[in-house]
């Protein structure tokens, strides 16, 4: 039953990654107010049905890998562990990730990010994911904070870092001259002084170095 389940799964994975693929190489090719859910659905070779199983728009369709990528951020701040001060949690977090989802990207990538950039439609979906993922991880950092006002501290700190890593990697799409992670850092580096705010003096371990 695992085996059919893990295997049911796969091909779900597969059909989304598809769909995905062909919702960004058509928007790129053809611009993304004149691509249809019926043109995605016929270039990945599934029904318009199979597409409105998987996702709610062309929009969401494209950004399904930035999904994938901040549900992984999620991941590995919640592996963490408790003793580490938040904003280390966060920024250990999104080193990770820089080298984990864009140490790889190839150029073709970002030519495409960079002809998609400041799409009203994808802005929206963007902000609407983007505001998801921060209670979420504001929720994350529920071990690494302490006191009365922790929670609203937590979504400081969330939104903070989601700010710090999608300004890092537009910058970095705009001058891929060196990897992500050497401009994610400078961007930690620069954000610093925001949690160190928000948790306390830089003496109590919640900045960076």
């Amino acid at each position: 039953m695992e085996e059919i389940t893990g295997l049911r799964e796969r091909k779900k994975a597969a059909t989304r990654l598809a769909l995905h693929e062909a919702a960004l190489r058509l928007a790129t090719e053809h611009g993304l107010d004149r691509v249809t859910v019926e043109a995605v659905a016929d270039a990945a070779n599934v029904s318009r049905r199979t597409f409105s199983n998987y996702f709610s728009s062309k929009e969401e369709a494209i950004f399904h890998g930035d999904a994938v990528r901040l549900r992984r951020l999620l991941e590995l701040v919640r592996r963490q562990p408790a003793d580490e001060p938040p904003w280390v949690a966060l920024s250990t977090a999104a080193e990770r990730l820089a080298v984990e989802a864009y140490g790889n990207a190839p150029p073709s990538w970002l030519v495409r990010r960079r002809q998609l950039r400041g799409h009203p439609g994808l802005v929206a979906h963007q902000i609407a994911a983007y505001t998801a993922i921060e209670r979420d991880l504001a929720d994350a950092l529920a071990p690494h904070l302490t006191g009365p006002d922790h929670a609203l501290r937590s979504r400081v700190l969330a939104a903070t870092l989601l700010a710090t890593l999608r300004v890092a990697i537009q910058h970095w799409i705009d001058h891929p001259d060196g990897p992500l992670l050497d401009i994610l850092r400078t961007a930690l580096a620069e954000a610093a002084a925001a949690p160190a705010a928000a948790c306390g003096s830089p003496s109590d371990g919640s900045g960076t170095d």
